[in-house]
């Protein structure tokens, strides 16, 4: 094994940081490099100057001491790093075998510390859940020590089988019941024949309560009343009375409705060429919960969960394509370090999850990364903060947390229906190798945490490759792009079981067996037994079955996107699966698949209601106390720390994010995305949950749910309610007292009754019930168990989103805002109660469908008439929050009137939290308002509520009485105290204190100035003389934004090609026979190595591929664009583009986060052709980047490299300042051209935005082209 030193890793403020945690131990870090370890291919040596190169380091390692600690991935795990960068070595023709990296750390004080407190301090230097650590002279070797591969295990059950299978049972963490242990033990003695390790822990995961929902499926008796149906036929039941649009429901990785006829750009699979195809559009919905790998290890656990659900989409049919995501979480009282609240008290935490701190500082990251890296936008979400002590020794809480990942997925109309696998057909694996990670997952998911093996916990938690799930998404796209032709016969996810749950349903759902070989399936640990190959939940896989006609076919593509992918199978005719290994020699599976899929012995639950005994209460504060503690709730507080993390716009078809307004507010009721490139059609998601009802009633709060998220979606122009389908997410704590029935209560309210009245169907979902954590606490028993909770995912069809309404108020209108209000001012476990310490009394309910299903429907018909100026669904923080929080867009100041409420309470009239809405309307419509209300029947709901004050001053009265007189700065300082803190914690202070400053002010405001005329069409006479200039968008592993870069430059007049870095290699393709190159963003091998390094290291390290770029760069009649990840690339290739030598490196945001923003760019007098004709103006633009900070390779670049564009803040000024600057160049610089100017980077993302539509927020009176359409036009004229 080779240790090269790499740089210092830490930043000052990390430093900090880190050393304050150690203070109390005397222990200090005096440095903290970068640590390499590689091993070499047998028989090779390794180029020191390329290593150098490309891994910057710097120079030899000293020797170890006592106060040398080194933290590298955990021993007999491969990170996710480890497999993109040998990659890139690889590709740069450095001969690795395996290559790790790790933290060297110097410390002081450490060599001192007695024994029993080295763990301790040594715990704020790693994660023990994913990381090992060393100290002194420790060997290292034993990270790359190669183990020989263990045996299959066979339990004896001769004699005493049901004991034998127990002792299995518990060693193993199956989970099996005792029906499913005496079931295995008879059909064992039918077989004749012992079990297999691995048999038995496949047989568990797939009958597993995660996997095979047996509680849902139950049979159920309450209070003694046998129940005629289960809780998923009462699902059912929707779909049953509401089947209109639902194309596939309940039988594959997620359901699928219909939508409408678009335009989808597709690349030829013959000529690579992009082409725009009209197909029927259909699109998957899906969301899912990954709730205890998060508990345990936030970062992969809820980056897994996104990935899994991503999975899910891409696998329905025979192949779709993800397009947009949401995330949510539930977290017991956040307890922010240095920020204690009044309302969240001190109590005993359990010991082996991670505190709701560390789950919302770690697990927003992994999802966000997922998703980022993957390339899919997350434009939705939900926060829930809660908990409530019962006792000293229970609490309700979500120490189980949930996280929740969802999206949707477009497809082919004609690819919904899976293909029939026939005898002799490939079983294939699709995506990364084996690795012992994940192991029994899907049984660690089904049972109370804290009652598992400490290390039965870790090995359930997968790990991420987003990279490579990318790989695969390409061959699948590939694929289904074929239409009737594709290759994929059938497609599954691997998930929870790993290989031995996919194949199996892959078999099954054909009526088919297979026979697979073992030794087959990729696997980068050798010494994994057979029982590990066969069922870890290694991540990035699919299995999929291909007719043996195709399989050369398949393998060209697979080939092409770099996508590791083996024949491990085939199918039989015979429904035996049988899995044999020609290493060992052992049958390692050989079981009929109605043994393991059939018909295990049914659950039966017999359980009983418990009373709710609440005291009653009031709540005892004023109005500007009760405010100010409401707003500073992490519930109703601003999300904007969970948003920017997460890219908004990759893909080029998002329409509505969680921003709002000029100044980017965090309100936005649901997301949209847009159905192609050319139309206005689209799609819309929403959120809806109320779950601290459900402790006082949890019938109400499922139906709060529904309610919830539909007055979300309302926001969305809708043409009928039958559009909407659902998503039903359920959690509860099975089996304790009282749980059981409650949540069958809320499932019978919303599927036998709610959801059919409004004619909604519900065709996905999913259930966690082991939502509960038990340990113990200085020898006393603890227990959290969280409440029953459904989070639901309203979707539908939009015609047209330019219609969408939004929080955003209109300040030049002479207008007011009106209340509809649906409820009977019930506080019961309100934010409010919360922040008082009281339950106070009712809760919320949805009582009148009737009256629901009028206030959506006439909240369409005024939208559709245009009588709504803004439209604020009202929900946490009550009426006065949804009010503050449209007045947050504007930075307008509000005056609320509560004399129409007459001598309602005023506490209960603004915070309770009862359905309804705001809405914004002009004064002289208020007659064509009310009287559409009151033909739907709901006058009496209608209420005048607030007018605009322009001096920004808040006041409510009552009866001439200021009940609250305050400014909305201040109101708005206290909204944002969660996400400072937050952030503050968790990337750089200075900047989280920028970009509070900056909201206060209105600096990172988007004021643009627009020096052209954008709506002009100056490529239009080029476009008519019929000639299409050929352009090159050119990709790597890992890029993501090659569609929307295609979808650009088609429309300003050329043939786009889509041309991967493999093409260039093999020879398929040479860049001479195009005009011009684009280079798209994403994460090309993960950024591994820095961003652009390993895709820039491909070309410079690669003869022919330097002499072509070399070429094409120094011819004049030629151009290139870079953008984010192609800018980084192209950056790194300086000295291959004539006058590009004073061009910057791109380095991690002064964040060190990842920052998606929608910022103000100027652009720059330059040499630039692309941006000709632009100087002067001032244009919104999606960011998103985590490495965008303009670092020159020497002083006096500064000065001479050539700046085509910079940041700049509300009053046009260049700004290092952030957010309006989101990396911190110097002077906001971002853009840059080569001397002649055919050459132009840029870190911002014109592609993505070349429609006004596109646009997070835009002008009033914007056409249909936005100003950046100008840029690919200049390109078309360029080439003229």
């Amino acid at each position: 094994m080779d240790l090269l030193l790499g740089r210092e890793t830490l930043s000052p403020f990390r430093r900090q940081e880190l050393n304050r945690k150690l203070a109390p131990f005397s222990v200090q870090v005096s440095s903290a490099q970068v640590l390499y370890a590689l091993n070499a291919e047998s028989g090779q040596t390794l180029d020191p100057v390329r290593l150098t190169d490309l891994l910057d380091t710097v120079g030899s390692v000293p020797a170890a001491d006592a106060n040398t600690v080194v933290v590298m991935p955990r021993i007999g795990t491969i990170s996710p790093w480890a497999s993109k960068a040998k990659d890139i070595l690889r590709g740069a023709n450095l001969s690795v075998q395996r290559v790790e990296r790790g933290w060297r750390f110097q410390l002081t004080g450490f060599a001192a510390l007695a024994d029993d407190q080295r763990p301790k301090a040594l715990r704020q230097l790693f994660d023990p859940m994913t990381q090992s650590v060393f100290v002194g002279d420790a060997a290292l070797d034993v990270l790359f020590g190669l183990e020989t591969p263990r045996p299959v295990a066979e339990i004896e059950l001769r004699g005493a089988a049901r004991e034998a299978l127990s002792a299995a049972n518990q060693a193993l963490g199956l989970a099996l019941s005792d029906d499913e242990v005496d079931y295995l033990a008879a059909a064992y003695a039918e077989l004749g024949r012992n079990p297999t390790d691995a048999e038995l822990m496949m047989f568990a995961q797939a009958n597993s309560e995660h996997c095979r929902h047996k509680i849902f499926n139950a049979d159920w008796r309450i209070d003694g009343v046998d129940q005629p149906l289960s809780l998923f036929a009462m699902i059912k039941n929707t779909h049953k009375h509401s089947p209109e649009g639902t194309l596939s429901a309940y039988r594959d990785n997620a359901a699928v409705v219909a939508n409408a006829e678009g335009r989808r750009l597709l690349a030829d699979p013959d000529t690579r060429q992009w082409r725009f195809e009209t197909q029927d559009i259909a699109f998957a919905i899906k969301c899912e919960t990954h709730n205890h790998p998060t508990a345990i290890a936030p970062f992969p656990g809820a980056s897994t969960g996104s990935g899994g659900e991503i999975r899910d989409e891409g696998a329905t049919g025979r192949g779709a394509k993800p397009k947009a995501g949401l995330t949510g979480f539930s977290v017991s009282h956040l307890r922010i370090p240095g920020l204690p609240r009044s309302f969240e008290s001190k109590r005993p935490l359990p010991p082996r999850m991670a505190s709701a701190f560390e789950i919302m500082r770690d697990g927003p990251l992994g999802g966000a990364a997922f998703n980022n890296e993957f390339g899919r936008p997350a434009i939705n979400g939900y926060f829930r903060s809660f908990e409530s002590a019962v006792d000293t020794q229970l609490t309700r809480a979500y120490d189980k947390p949930i996280m929740l990942a969802g999206g949707l997925a477009n497809m082919r109309a004609d690819q919904v229906e899976k293909g029939v696998l026939q005898d002799g057909d490939a079983v294939i694996v699709l995506g990364g190798p084996a690795m012992l990670i994940g192991l029994g997952g899907g049984a660690a998911s089904s049972v109370t945490s804290g009652t598992n093996n400490a290390d039965l916990d870790f090995a359930s938690v997968q790990r991420d490759n987003p990279e490579m799930e990318r790989r695969c998404q390409e061959v699948i796209d590939r694929c289904w792009s074929m239409g009737t032709n594709n290759p994929i016969v059938s497609v599954h996810d691997v998930g929870a079981g790993g290989l031995s749950n996919a194949i199996p349903e892959l078999l099954n759902d054909s009526e088919v067996g297979g026979r697979i070989e073992l030794r087959k399936i990729p696997n980068d640990e050798p010494g994994l037994s057979p029982m590990q190959i066969w069922c870890n939940e290694a991540q990035e896989r699919y299995v999929l079955g291909v007719r043996p006609e195709r399989l050369a076919e398949f393998e060209a593509i697979c080939q092409r996107e770099r996508c590791l992918f083996a024949v491990v199978g085939t199918a039989t005719q015979a429904r035996v699966l049988k899995v044999t290994d020609s290493l060992l020699g052992h049958d390692v599976v050989d079981m009929p698949l109605n043994v393991l899929l059939g018909k295990p012995p049914k659950m039966f639950r017999d359980t009983h209601r418990e009373p709710v005994v609440e005291a009653a209460a009031a709540a005892d504060l004023s109005l500007p106390d009760a405010i100010q503690k409401v707003l500073q709730h992490p519930t109703v507080a601003a999300k904007t720390f969970l948003i920017t993390i997460g890219d908004r716009t990759v893909g080029g078809l998002i329409a509505r994010d969680q921003m709002v307004g000029p100044r980017q507010v965090p309100v936005a009721d649901c997301g949209m995305t847009l159905l192609d490139f050319d139309s206005y059609r689209g799609e819309a998601l929403a959120l809806g949950e109320r779950t601290p009802l459900a402790l006082k009633d949890a019938a109400a709060s499922a139906r709060m749910a529904v309610g919830e998220a539909l007055t979300n979606l309302a926001a969305a122009p809708i043409d009928s309610l039958k559009d909407i389908k659902l998503s039903a997410n359920w959690m509860a704590a099975a089996n304790f007292p009282g749980e059981d029935a409650a949540l069958f209560d809320a499932v019978r309210a919303v599927g036998m009754s709610l959801c059919p009245t409004l004619g909604l169907g519900i065709p996905v979902g999913k259930d966690s019930l082991s939502m509960q954590a038990s340990w113990l606490h200085e020898g006393a028993p603890q227990r959290s168990v969280s409440p029953v909770s459904l989070i639901v995912t309203a979707f539908a069809r939009v015609p047209d989103v330019r219609r969408a309404l939004t929080p955003e108020l209109d300040i030049e209108a002479d207008s007011e805002i009106c209340l509809i209000d649906l409820g009977r001012d019930r506080l019961g476990r309100s934010i409010l109660a919360e922040v008082c310490g009281q339950s106070l009394g009712a809760v919320p309910d949805l009582d009148s469908a009737d009256e629901f299903k009028a206030f959506f429907e006439t909240i369409q018909v005024l939208n559709r008439d245009g009588c709504l100026l803004a439209y604020h669904d009202r929900s946490d923080g009550g009426a006065l929050v949804c009010a503050l929080e449209m007045a947050f867009t504007a930075g307008i100041g509000l005056s609320i009137n509560l004399d129409a409420f007459g001598d309602r309470d005023p506490l209960a009239v603004l915070l309770n939290e009862e359905l309804g809405a705001l809405i914004q309307i002009r004064k002289q419509d208020f007659g064509a308002v009310l009287e559409a209300f009151a033909e739907a029947g709901l006058a009496a709901r209608l209420r005048r509520f607030a007018t605009l004050r322009v001096d920004g001053r808040v006041e409510v009265l009552r009866s001439g009485a200021r009940l609250l007189n305050t400014d909305l700065d201040t109101l708005y300082q206290t909204w944002l105290e969660t996400s400072h803190a937050m952030q503050r914690l968790r990337d750089n202070p200075e900047c989280a204190d920028q970009e509070r400053d900056s909201n206060l002010r209105a600096q990172h405001a988007l004021e643009p100035r627009i020096t052209f005329d954008s709506a002009e069409d100056i490529a239009a006479p080029y476009i008519a003389t019929g000639v299409r200039p050929k352009i090159a968008i050119l990709r790597e592993q890992g890029v993501n934004g090659q569609v929307e870069m295609a979808a650009a430059f088609t429309r300003a007049g050329f043939d786009a090609f889509d041309v991967h870095m493999s093409d260039l290699i093999s020879g398929r393709e040479r860049l001479e026979r195009f005009q011009g190159l684009a280079a798209c963003g994403g994460f090309s091998y993960g950024d591994v190595l820095g961003a652009g390094r390993g895709w820039a290291s491909s070309i410079r390290y690669h003869g022919d591929l330097r002499d072509q770029f070399q070429t094409f760069f120094a011819d004049t009649g030629k151009f290139a664009l870079g953008v984010c990840n192609g800018c980084q690339m192209l950056s790194q290739l300086h000295d291959l583009i004539p006058g590009a030598e004073h061009w910057p490196q791109f380095h991690r945001n002064q964040s060190e986060q990842f920052e998606a923003r929608f910022a103000l760019v100027e652009v720059l007098e330059s040499p630039s052709v692309l941006l000709g004709g632009m100087a002067g103006s001032r244009i919104p633009v999606a960011v998103a980047h985590g490495e965008g900070r303009v670092v020159y390779r020497e002083p006096l670049h500064a000065k001479a490299a050539r700046v085509a564009a910079r940041f700049v803040d509300a009053s046009g000024t260049p700004t290092s300042q952030y957010p309006a600057n989101p990396n911190g160049s110097p002077a906001g610089a971002t853009a840059f051209a080569n001397t002649d100017g055919r050459v132009t980077i840029m870190m911002p993302h014109p592609e993505r935005v070349f429609r006004s539509v596109q646009m997070s927020w835009r002008p009033k009176g914007w056409g249909e082209d936005s100003p950046w359409m100008r840029l690919f036009r200049n390109a078309r004229r360029f080439v003229a």
